[in-house]
């Protein structure tokens, strides 16, 4: 019932602004309250507790989990959604919704995604300023609906093309509001996510049809090329960490190595560590009070890809704060389940760093807790063994 007793009008679009949820599992921060009641007011939930004995709700959850909607710090699914095939691209409008059909069946309700500012390949995706620009206005036209769209702004720091864009981007912005996420990274194979570069001429040969020597010179002339661009990269860093100090952007370093890398990025006015890649670097990270993000499908796979730490190894020794899909949407709420069945964190821990976790880290301090005050962005799961399922996601419609 909604206030004054009278009957909540449902829609199949979207819940009304004021209702009740009846008879969940609800993952609290730091509990699980068994059989409870969720009350919406205004878009926003009021009250978290116990169900009363003999009171009725607006929707019965029949003893579903009830979660927070998840926080993605790092998709870059929406790239792949407008490529879906080489040279079979479809229109970024009709991309943006169906991504997003995938993201609301994986319980996502904030999703950053990846506009990659540099001009080149990377092992999986051709990139072009002129195509981030693209997905950058098809993220600002979709506006409010099912799902909160925002933008991680990733800077190849040895692109002048994408430093010059970014620049652009960023001269003349209006001040206030949620300082814009960028992550810096440098994925020259040899260094980074790529120390062991035969990792990345794999990774060219498998998706791009090359012999093991046709990828070991591609690689030998990629080095060189980029090599020429370090006084790009440095220019880069110094403009980034001007930014981050001021206020005016929440940094992400992105694959840092080592303590040294880590003192590099706090010096820089950085807020994350973005995927380390060794447990040296994200326990620095943690002692420098740092974020740390590991990817959703490091945890899924048991490893990395690229030969990395492992997620779950993080998880284990706290050194984890949030996860991020990076690839697979499904992979967040997938990943947060996995490491509480296998007993590697609890289900509240777990279930933190997909909601709680990365929103902090996003600086978004509205959402990603069922707590009263916060957003009602709320996902029910069914466990699953070993894997849950998303079984209805309610998003408040709110500003």
């Amino acid at each position: 019932m909604s206030r004054a007793g009278t009957a909540v009008l449902w829609t199949l679009g979207a819940p009304p602004a004021d209702y009740v949820l009846g008879h969940v599992r609800a993952v609290l921060p730091d509990r699980v309250v068994e059989n409870a009641r969720i009350v919406v007011r205004d878009g926003r939930i009021a009250e978290v507790a116990p169900h009363p004995a003999g009171s009725v709700s607006d929707v019965d959850g029949a003893g579903l989990l009830c979660l927070p909607g998840a926080v993605d710090l790092h998709s870059d699914g929406l790239e792949r959604e407008v490529l879906p095939r080489p040279a079979a691209r479809v229109p970024w409008e009709f991309a943006i919704l169906s991504f997003e059909g995938k993201l609301r069946a994986a319980g996502v309700t904030t999703v950053f995604h990846g506009a990659s500012f540099e001009e080149g390949a990377s092992p999986a995706t051709v990139r072009s300023v002129a195509s981030t620009r693209e997905l950058c206005a098809a993220v600002a036209a979709r506006g409010p609906g099912p799902v909160d769209h925002r933008l991680l702004h990733r800077l190849d720091v040895r692109s002048p093309e994408g430093l010059s864009a970014l620049r652009e981007r960023f001269t003349g912005a209006a001040p206030g509001g949620i300082p814009a996420l960028v992550s810096h990274e440098d994925h020259t194979p040899g260094q980074g996510q790529y120390a062991d570069r035969t990792y990345f001429e794999r990774f060219v040969s498998s998706t791009r049809g090359m012999t093991d020597d046709e990828a070991r010179d591609h690689v030998d002339r990629l080095i060189v090329e980029r090599d020429d661009n370090l006084p790009v990269r440095a220019e880069a860093l110094e403009w980034l960490g001007g930014l981050a100090r001021s206020g005016a952007i929440r940094l992400l370093g992105h694959d840092p190595a080592s303590a040294a890398e880590i003192d590099e990025l706090v010096a820089r006015g950085a807020a994350i560590a973005e995927f380390p890649t060794t447990r040296e670097a994200a326990a620095a990270a943690r002692d420098r009070g740092l974020w740390v993000v590991a990817g959703a499908p490091n945890v899924l796979r048991g490893g990395s890809h690229s030969g990395n730490v492992s997620g779950t190894e993080l998880a284990a020794r706290g050194l984890l704060t949030a996860l991020a899909s990076d690839y697979l949407p499904s992979g967040l709420v997938a990943a947060a389940f996995l490491l509480a069945s296998r007993g590697v964190v609890s289900l509240p821990t777990a279930v933190a760093l997909v909601t709680a976790g990365a929103a902090d880290a996003a600086g978004l301090d509205d959402r990603g807790r069922l707590a009263a005050g916060t957003r009602a962005d709320l996902v029910l799961v069914h466990p699953g063994d070993p894997w849950p399922v998303v079984r209805s996601v309610l998003r408040a419609e709110t500003a």
